[in-house]
């Protein structure tokens, strides 16, 4: 068989089975568009049961894209606390605002006007399209790709643009429409994230597509799919202060721009500073106790942090000041402080 025929086959396996073996996902009981994009959003870089919980508290405060497109900044950031990667958040708003204003608050079904709104790409707005408004649109990600990879026993390098466009005009020419759309799009997501799992996971006796899967009848499902070997990260030492007085902490805005842009966190600087030096930097005396240490992982960067809990007499300038009920409650902080927000809320 052709690449073409297998994929041909392959969809219409994934959709028969898609119906009997779906699992209950709230944004599945209720497909609306809005709980589609939602969801999808929140599903980048995250796993399914981590974002149950979020999607369920972000829905009861926002119910819908106007209260999003109304909703303040820093709320809608402690909504998404501990999610990571908070551009998503940010863009959810701006791509809300837009829609309010050029769609009369109903989000678009065609693809393309889907993508002009920030924070929507390739991958979602062909789940919206498809599973939401029934449009032949695929929606490419990281599960779709072993899938086909190891479908076709395709050496491709799936971190490349060229890899990715090739298996969305696979998929594409063979897309149904209506209903079936939103089967197919869902069926080969679960397919990857239930069965045709990373490395030796992979439940191939239970796969619907057992027969049909080259790497699976040669025996190299584990050779697929192929990826370049990732650059190495850089490590960072940090010195983080939980700088207190009278009961209340200090925080202050990251840059606009750059890493966690814009969030609240605690003072902290780049290398491994004594509490002497901290102190002339704020200029106050400071009563120092070290705090722990913590490490936190970005994409490209790795955070080695040391942590001082210090006590002042007087408010230096130029931060914010909260009581770790306040932090607690309100100011939205970003996962990598996680380890000193808990020694915070400990103090309280």
């Amino acid at each position: 068989m052709t690449d073409e025929q297998i994929i041909g086959e392959a969809a219409e396996r994934l959709v028969d089975w898609y119906r009997e073996n779906r699992r209950a996902l709230p944004w599945r009981n209720e497909p609306s568009p809005y709980h589609i994009w939602i969801s999808e959003i929140m599903l980048q870089q995250t796993r399914i049961e981590a974002v149950l919980g979020y999607y369920a508290r972000f829905l009861e405060e926002l119910p819908d894209l106007p209260a999003l497109a109304a909703a303040e900044e820093d709320r809608l950031l402690k909504l998404w606390e501990g999610l990571g990667y908070y551009s998503r958040a940010r863009n959810l708003k701006k791509a809300a605002v837009q829609v309010m204003e050029r769609y009369g608050g109903v989000l678009p079904r065609r693809v393309e006007e889907l993508k002009a709104l920030p924070g929507i790409g390739d991958y979602t707005a062909g789940a919206i399209a498809s599973i939401a408004y029934g449009e032949p649109e695929p929606a490419v990600d990281g599960n779709v790709l072993r899938v086909v990879m190891r479908l076709l026993a395709c050496s491709d390098d799936v971190l490349l643009p060229a890899t990715r466009r090739r298996v969305t005009g696979l998929l594409r020419a063979v897309y149904p429409t209506g209903k079936d759309a939103a089967l197919l799009t869902e069926g080969i997501m679960e397919l990857g994230e239930t069965i045709c799992l990373p490395n030796a996971e992979a439940l191939c006796a239970r796969c619907p597509l057992k027969g049909l899967c080259r790497a699976s009848r040669e025996g190299r499902v584990r050779s697929y799919p192929f990826r370049s070997p990732p650059k190495e990260r850089r490590q960072e030492t940090r010195t983080v202060l939980l700088l207190r007085c009278g009961g209340r902490y200090a925080l202050r805005r990251r840059p606009e721009s750059g890493l966690l842009a814009g969030l609240w966190e605690f003072p902290n600087w780049e290398g491994e500073l004594e509490p002497a030096a901290l102190s002339e930097r704020l200029g106050v005396p400071l009563r120092c106790t070290p705090c722990g240490r913590a490490k936190h992982v970005f994409s490209h960067v790795e955070w080695h942090m040391i942590g001082y809990l210090a006590d002042c007499e007087t408010e230096p300038e130029g931060f914010l000041w909260r009581t770790a009920q306040e932090i607690g409650e309100d100011c939205p902080i970003p996962t990598a402080f996680r380890y000193y927000r808990k020694k915070i809320l400990e103090q309280a």
